[in-house]
């Protein structure tokens, strides 16, 4: 399985989040397939359409493929402008005709070649002549006499100064037309038509050329908040410098670099692919992959991540994934197509736009049609205000300002190391009451560490004590013996009569003396426990410790208690949670004396403990009745019911683990539990944003549409409160990219 969320149903609504085009919602009308995630390499044909980048521009193409027979399956990516068309030659030719005569210009992409068309200088220049032709035909308007000639020359300009500008809108309009659909394109094109017929020439060449460069400044701010996370992969190396069969190392492609090559890094270089440590030590920033950039030491069994910074020594590694499989290219894969799926408030949109713009069209026609009846206007006014609403009614800042909004979002919540698979999480996230967290891995390490020594009296000197207990826990492969002797890290001493004991611990001789290193059961065979013994245990064991002992044949010489323990960025992520309002709660499959122990600690306020998947299943149905949406973190693997369940399934970390991904909705790269209550932040954010935006465009729209009726609103005001809210709502939604989850929005 992939990384990618679950694709939207075909039949879905779509709408546009574009900046070259839009239209009221329409819904999806071929019924052609899905393809699945195919590559070029499989054969696909692959095609860049520059002026594509929206779901109503995708259904377009839809349409003009539903009746061509041979087409198996199409594929999207709006983000990269492209389509992938699996079919016969016939039906391929075909489908690129079809694609022309809808108005768009596919341009066949090459294995391996990356689909990329930004706005050139070639556009931003026509626009420019475009403008000052436009701005010729104004002057002429108003300073040269009113003569043949110079009407006649200001004409040409006029024509002129639309043919630069809108020629690409008048291909697309009339082509919307002819399917019936009021875009803004076929808005645009019966507008300045319309205005030009009626005398208003210059206004309507000034009106096109100000659309054109609104057009392009609109396309670069919104790719910008398109292409934010997909920067991330300028940061992985081109090329690898890989050990060859003698010995030698060479620089090669790193699209070319199998799996299991060897691969050498240098300090200070980013390492091209993912890999494990096979020899060297360096600290290495691994922001692009976790958003933490306190570099992290890395040695030998170690991953490493594409496009993360070795900084102090040399590194070799073993190839584990493929230059296209990276994790930092899934993370942005994954992104990508989160970009796809709808958020809630881009669906009210959707709706509110397909009742408001044929409202406003039907008003036009109104206007034109009745006020020379009813206010005794002229039939040549009526056309020119019925013309000004036209150019309002187009919903572009309305249906911009949700997938810009979530687009940014998503990219910034990326770049900080949280993988938001869609949306509706990164909008839903600002709801959650309640956050469900399991135990090991998530609030602590995962790791069982040595955290108290306790030296009972005897005639053996302390010293001694520890060295022997370090000398048998060494010896052992069990994970408590291990954590003993990493945290005595003292050197061993020589055993002999070495003796596992399966289920109670080790035996062996040191310097004479017949030593156990056990648990408590053990103790209690040899006779060694005494009510002292059984209390100090007891004081640990309410702690959620394991204890483990080193006796000599006559007495217990020491306690050493191992428990799995908190991480440091625990107890501030639940503090967070609770100053956010979201209540903390702990599902573990551990003692209930452990959960209680660990959630006291963590200042967690409540905790659940013996609980098998189905348990916490219910537990999640529990919380969700008596609090509301609820989201619950864990692995990915043994809480996937419960993830399923919740509103937001969140997996902690495990960077580059498949499992994890696929399991939940949203993924924290770092496994840092500060990185959810900045979620929250961050959808809150965003909502605060989308509504702001909203605001805007119907503000915007609705004081215009009562100048253009009762007023002097002009085409030229019209253009600007058109263009001016889409420029405004696409800034305002851009400015998330900036968010460091420092600030709180309820």
């Amino acid at each position: 399985m992939s990384l990618e969320p679950t694709s939207k149903p075909l039949q879905e609504t779509t709408h546009c989040g574009c900046a070259s085009s839009c239209s009221a919602a329409v819904p999806a009308a071929a019924d052609i397939p899905a393809a699945p995630d195919l590559a070029q390499s499989d054969g696909v044909p692959v095609f860049l359409i520059p002026t594509m980048d929206c779901p109503t521009e995708e259904n377009d193409i839809r349409r003009a493929l539903a009746s061509i027979e041979g087409i198996h399956s199409l594929r999207f990516q709006l983000s990269a402008r492209t389509v992938s068309i699996d079919a016969t030659t016939e039906a391929l030719d075909a489908a690129l005709a079809a694609i022309r005569k809808a108005g768009f210009d596919p341009k066949p992409v090459s294995a391996g070649q990356v689909a990329k068309e930004n706005v050139g200088a070639s556009e931003l220049w026509r626009g420019i002549l475009a403008l000052g032709l436009a701005v010729g035909a104004e002057a002429l308007d108003f300073f040269a006499p009113d003569t043949l000639l110079f009407k006649g020359f200001g004409m040409a300009l006029a024509v002129a100064a639309i043919w630069l500008s809108g020629i690409s809108t008048y291909s697309k309009g009339l082509a919307a037309l002819r399917r019936g659909q009021l875009n803004m394109n076929a808005l645009m094109g019966v507008a300045v038509t319309g205005a030009f017929l009626i005398g208003q020439w210059p206004e309507a060449a000034m009106v096109m050329a100000l659309y054109a460069i609104a057009e392009l400044i609109e396309a670069r701010s919104v790719d910008r908040a398109r292409n934010a996370i997909k920067g991330l992969l300028d940061l992985t190396p081109q090329t690898a410098e890989v050990r060859q069969a003698d010995g030698a190392w060479l620089e090669v492609p790193a699209a070319a670099v199998k799996l299991e090559s060897c691969v050498r890094v240098k300090p200070g270089a980013r390492i091209p692919l993912d890999g494990q440590v096979t020899a060297g030590t360096s600290a290495v920033n691994q922001a692009p992959v976790t958003g933490e950039s306190i570099p992290i030491d890395k040695a030998a069994g170690d991953p490493v991540f594409a496009g993360t910074i070795n900084e102090t020594g040399i590194l070799e590694f073993r190839v584990t994934a493929a230059a296209a499989d990276t994790t930092l290219a899934r993370i942005i894969h994954a992104v990508e197509q989160a970009q796809g799926t709808q958020a809630p408030t881009q669906r009210f949109v959707d709706r509110f736009a397909a009742i408001y713009t044929p409202t406003v069209f039907a008003l036009a026609v109104a206007v034109a049609a009745l006020t020379p009846w009813l206010l005794d206007w002229t039939w040549t006014q009526s056309l020119y205000k019925a013309l000004v609403l036209l150019v309002i009614a187009c919903p572009c800042a309305l249906v911009l300002a949700t997938p810009v909004t979530v687009v940014s979002g998503l990219a910034a919540a990326a770049r900080r190391g949280i993988l938001i698979k869609g949306g509706v999480y990164l909008e839903e996230a600002r709801k959650l009451r309640v956050i469900a967290l399991d135990k090991t891995g998530t609030i602590t390490e995962g790791k069982p560490r040595l955290v108290a020594t306790e030296i009972l009296p005897s005639t053996v000197p302390e010293s001694q004590v520890l060295a022997w207990a370090a000398s048998l826990a060494r010896h052992s492969d069990h994970p408590v013996s291990k954590a003993i002797a990493t945290g005595l890290n003292l050197p061993e001493n020589g055993l002999s009569d070495f003796v596992a004991l399966p289920g109670r611990g080790i035996e062996a001789r040191a310097d004479g003396q017949l030593l156990i290193l056990g648990n408590h059961r053990l103790i209690e065979e040899r006779a060694l426990c005494s009510a002292e013994i059984e209390a100090r245990l007891q004081a640990h064991e309410t702690q959620g410790r394991t204890v483990t002992m080193l006796a000599s044949e006559q007495q217990v010489l020491a306690i050493f208690a191992v428990a799995d323990t908190i991480k440091e960025s625990s107890r501030e992520a639940v503090a967070d949670l609770h100053r956010l309002g979201v209540v903390s709660v702990m599902l573990t499959g551990d003692n209930v004396a452990t959960a209680a122990s660990i959630a006291k600690e963590a200042g967690i306020d409540d905790a659940r403990g013996n609980l098998l998947p189905e348990d916490k299943l219910a537990a999640i149905e529990d919380l969700q009745r008596r609090y509301g949406p609820t989201a619950m973190t864990g692995d990915g693997i043994n809480d996937a019911p419960a993830l399923a369940r919740a509103d937001i399934g969140v997996a902690m970390g495990a960077a580059g683990t498949d499992t994890a991904m696929e399991a939940a909705d949203v993924v924290i790269m770092n496994d840092d539990l500060r990185r959810i209550p900045e979620t929250i932040r961050l959808s809150r954010r965003t909502h605060a944003v989308l509504w702001q935006n909203i605001g805007l465009a119907i503000g915007i729209k609705s004081i215009f549409l009562v100048l253009a009726i009762f007023g002097n609103a002009t085409m030229w005001m019209a253009v600007f409160a058109d263009m001016g809210a889409s420029l405004l709502v696409v800034g305002n939604g851009v400015r998330i990219l900036r968010w460091t989850g420092d600030k709180d929005y309820r």
